[in-house]
């Protein structure tokens, strides 16, 4: 049974719609990204970076960058590595992404693109690494998008894909249902001034093939080891697998 597709706005493409979506947030998007995760995204993405750097990559490619705080985060946490890549539909995210790496000096290490992730402009095997972290979920053709970042990657090559999940346990289940749909989304839009973009968020978390269906989706494409591991109670998951 396919998931269905979620759109911000229901009046063109996905892919379309995402791109206008972050457009229009990107002033205010780390600014509720943070105030709205209290931090802790921050210990999660440092958790993927811990298994990332354990394989030693070179040269890694962080896929839907947004602003670009995976890719900071992991050349300020994994100093060996050579370069980084950021791609993203939005250029005004990645506008505020570049402004970001050249206040912190790491312009030499960290170059942003305007791309499409599911038609990656970048040879077979042309990274060590790829990253994720919410991105994911925003893809028009999610196995698409999967396979494109297969084909990029060497041979042992790693993936970390960090996604929102649905926790399973009470009392966290009831509370971050709660807050996901009905906290979030009215604080999100009124500070935003975007009406739909965070009432989005929790539409697309929920239509999301997480855990083991999309563990599935990933060995299907061609990964292998994959491991699903849960974050602060389901709240959100790792999902690592190598190629």
């Amino acid at each position: 049974m396919s998931n269905p597709v979620v759109k911000p706005y229901n009046q063109s493409s996905k892919k379309e719609e995402v791109e206008q979506m972050f457009d229009n947030i990107a002033h205010k998007y780390d600014f509720l990204n943070h105030f709205f995760s209290l931090g802790i995204d921050i210990l999660w993405r440092k958790r993927a970076i811990r298994l990332i750097k354990k394989t030693q990559p070179k040269t890694i490619l962080d896929v839907a960058t947004g602003t670009g705080d995976f890719a900071i985060l992991t050349a300020k946490q994994y100093q060996e590595v050579d370069s980084i890549t950021g791609i993203d539909i939005s250029e005004g995210m990645l506008e505020v992404g570049r402004k970001k790496i050249k206040e912190k000096s790491l312009d030499q290490k960290i170059a942003f693109k305007k791309a499409d992730s599911e038609a990656l402009p970048y040879a077979d095997a042309a990274f060590d690494a790829v990253t994720v972290a919410f991105g994911v979920r925003n893809f028009e053709n999610l196995e698409k998008g999967i396979a494109e970042m297969h084909r990029v990657l060497a041979k042992e090559g790693v993936i970390a894909i960090i996604e929102f999940s649905k926790p399973k346990k009470f009392p966290i289940k009831q509370l971050f249902g709660f807050y996901f749909k009905f906290i979030m989304p009215t604080i999100g839009n009124w500070l935003s001034k975007d009406s739909r973009a965070y009432t989005y968020l929790p539409e697309s978390v929920e239509a999301f093939p997480e855990g083991e269906a999309f563990a599935s989706i990933l060995s299907k494409i061609g990964f292998s080891k994959v491991q699903i591991i849960p974050l602060s109670g389901g709240i959100a998951s790792i999902y690592f697998a190598t190629k």
